[in-house]
């Protein structure tokens, strides 16, 4: 996947290797400005597949020979291109945690045309996966527990994105997928069982749900809206429990509506399955389901234990796009760490400088995440010391935190090229996420209006950045 690339990074690394730069070392931060759909915070995801892309890491013959013979790139840049070899630092924080805006969800240390090259892949690869993990995670909350099933791989953009993003999803907490490639390469649990063809290829509906039940004893779950649901489908479902599944010692696993009113429709089959001493028959429920809906659904006391959430899940829908950017934050020279900086009228696309760490700050009471704040790499905070956050932009506002632990967020992932990192099982991840979510405070997981949680600078870092600014203006 190296030509997976935007076209400017070979012509600014043709760039670099004719002014005698491919040796500079320089710091990349991957970060994102703002939480999709306005919300208090985010998932990171995509780790995995980026290991995947930088260890193979590599330009093949027939690239060499279509950049030659389509852009005329001079030899000394193809062969530098022809024996490209990877051997930058990688950090990044581990998948599964909530992360906020301003923070580096990656950063990267090598030489610059190695670190300029891997952008586009690296923030096609975080920023898609991310963004589905976070719409998981709303999705998820508001079901409250009932488990939520991913059905979306026929709407996703591309097959990539319908398997990585079940992947996203699973890990943000979706209990199984209908992307039957995802059971094979990820290990997610599969579901699924029948589509309104099924019923509709047999002369009645009572046929088709006999024959699968035949089928499937053990886990029959039937689709009830083809025709009618309180009508036909109910009842007809009622029929095969006790006419089909009761003589073999079986019990009717559950129904699935995919249409029409379905806080009305649940209620009403709920006591239809009750009186037909079926209590234990299961309500699942489809069609374009969000969070939004699904929040509404239970508030208006709909009798469903499951939902099955496709379009609006696996794209995103409400705000398909996560907005990662990939900024040089600091270069090597003699030995020293130079900052960079990008200056911009819109103050949301200042960047910050320096090499660069995280921490994260949790009440040792109540075990919720305080704050997080970003410094400059080697600064260490003491747990035993009182320690000041501020807001980097209103800088009156302080608070002296006390009683807290501390973790660093990021991970090393490579170390002069090579893989550090044990990559965690997908189910470990997906135990890891849910434990950091819990972590935050309920108000920060508001659909509507979240508090803001803090993400900080050092005061170390605030300095460096601010006289960046300071010298810019007198220049």
């Amino acid at each position: 996947m190296s030509m997976l690339t935007d076209f400017y990074e070979l012509t600014m690394g043709k760039g670099y290797l004719d002014q005698g730069f491919e040796n500079q070392i320089a710091y990349f931060d991957l970060f994102f400005r703002q939480v999709p759909e306005d919300g208090g915070y985010a998932i990171m995801a995509g780790v995995e597949q980026m290991i995947d892309y930088l260890k193979d890491l590599h330009f093949t013959e027939e690239d060499i020979v279509f950049l030659r013979s389509k852009y005329h790139f001079d030899e000394k840049f193809l062969s530098f291109l022809t024996d490209f070899t990877f051997s930058c630092d990688v950090w990044a924080i581990p998948e599964g945690t909530p992360i906020f805006p301003g923070e580096p969800l990656v950063k990267v240390r090598g030489p610059i045309m190695q670190a300029q090259m891997i952008e586009t892949m690296l923030l096609v690869t975080i920023n898609h996966q991310s963004l589905i993990a976070t719409k998981t995670a709303r999705i998820v909350r508001a079901a409250k527990g009932r488990p939520v099933m991913e059905f979306g791989a026929r709407r996703a953009q591309g097959y990539d994105a319908s398997v990585l993003g079940a992947r996203a999803a699973y890990i943000a907490g979706v209990a199984s997928t209908s992307c039957t490639i995802c059971g094979l390469q990820f290990g997610i649990p599969l579901s699924g069982t029948m589509a309104h063809s099924w019923v509709q290829l047999f002369e009645n509906e009572y046929d088709a749900f006999k024959a699968y039940a035949m089928s499937y004893p053990d886990k029959c779950l039937l689709l009830v809206d083809t025709y009618n649901v309180l009508k036909s489908g109910i009842p007809n479902a009622i029929r095969i429990a006790h006419e089909v599944l009761e003589p073999m010692g079986q019990r009717l696993m559950g129904i699935r509506i995919d249409s029409g009113d379905l806080t009305y429709l649940t209620q009403e089959t709920r006591k239809m399955l009750d009186d037909a001493d079926l209590a234990d028959c299961k309500i699942t429920v489809s069609n374009a389901l969000d969070e939004y809906l699904i929040r509404d659904l239970i508030l208006q006391g709909a009798c469903i234990d499951s939902f099955g959430v496709g379009e609006r899940l696996i794209t995103s829908r409400a705000e398909p796009v996560f907005g990662g950017v990939y900024k040089l934050s600091a270069i090597e020279r003699d030995g020293k760490i130079i900052p960079k900086m990008k200056i911009s009228e819109n103050v949301g696309k200042v960047t910050n400088p320096c090499s660069k760490e995280i921490f994260r700050f949790y009440d040792k009471t109540t075990g919720k995440a305080i704050a997080d704040v970003v410094a400059i790499d080697g600064e260490q905070v003491d747990e035993s010391e009182p320690y000041e956050i501020f807001d980097p932009i209103q800088t009156w506002k302080r608070k002296i935190l006390t009683n807290y632990t501390v973790r660093k967020l990021l991970a090393p992932i490579f170390l002069n090229g090579k893989c550090v990192y044990r990559q965690p099982s997908i189910n470990e991840m997906r135990e890891y996420c849910v434990k950091e979510v819990d972590s935050l405070w309920e108000s920060v997981k508001r659909f509507e209006n979240p508090q803001t949680y803090y993400v900080d600078l050092s005061e170390n870092l605030w300095n460096v950045r601010n006289e960046f600014l300071h010298q810019h203006e007198k220049a």
